[in-house]
């Protein structure tokens, strides 16, 4: 059994999807706006989290950006707008999927069920000894990850990015590589969720002090910057 946090200001749609995915075998939890479905999603309990994304105060797409700061939960949006700059902005935040009110029920379980089928193997990881680079250091086995002296808080995405490109730093991988070394070979995903993580990588590396962690490549792919403290 999947749980699923419904994150909707309409009860009626909540309702329907309540229905459509406990009959489908799944828990559901509730929540009516932004604030109350970031902090359930903190909790942990979630598998994945039907959002919509015209919420009150705090929208879905916000909702989104706070929570892929240390959370990996998958994300299946909704809105009413069937706009391309919506479907951009969801994707770039870290959404899996996307669907348009007003939708059929048995098409929304459907993409669950193949977002969930491509999340549970979880993360690909393979190297279990510290890695080094730099003044960047990551224990994938004790899930840990420093620069200098400072600590850095990696979902366990990024820290299977992150464990790929330490492995051959001075290695260019293509995001086809990175996204194998993430999710599988088996698993396909779009270049904006690979590009999602990336982002917030750089962005958790940065603050720490290590702005020249990860370089790109153009036209051929990603690798370890110096990692050198100032």
């Amino acid at each position: 059994m999947s749980h699923i946090l419904i994150v909707d200001d309409d009860p009626q749609i909540r309702d329907v999807l309540r229905i459509a995915l406990k009959k489908a075998g799944h828990d559901v939890a509730e929540a009516g706006d932004g604030a109350e479905g970031l902090a359930k999603a903190r909790s942990g309990k979630a598998d994945l989290i039907v959002l919509d994304i015209g919420l009150p105060e705090m929208d879905g797409l916000e909702m989104c950006r706070r929570l892929r700061a240390d959370h990996d939960t998958p994300v299946l949006f909704l809105t009413a707008r069937d706009e391309e700059i919506d479907r951009v902005l969801g994707f770039e935040l870290g959404g899996d999927d996307y669907v348009t009110k007003p939708f059929s029920p048995r098409e929304l379980v459907a993409r669950i069920r193949a977002i969930l089928k491509r999340t549970e193997q979880g993360p690909v990881t393979g190297v279990t000894q510290p890695l080094s680079h730099g003044a960047l250091r990551l224990d994938p086995e004790r899930h840990l990850c420093s620069f200098g002296t400072q600590t850095v808080a990696l979902t366990a995405r990024e820290m299977s990015l992150l464990e790929h490109l330490m492995t051959r730093p001075a290695h260019v991988a293509t995001k086809a590589q990175l996204t194998d070394a993430v999710y599988g070979p088996t698993i396909h995903v779009s270049d904006r969720t690979l590009d999602s993580h990336l982002r917030n990588l750089r962005a958790k590396l940065a603050e720490a002090g290590c702005d020249n962690a990860i370089e790109t490549v153009h036209g051929v792919g990603i690798r370890m910057g110096a990692c050198q403290t100032a």
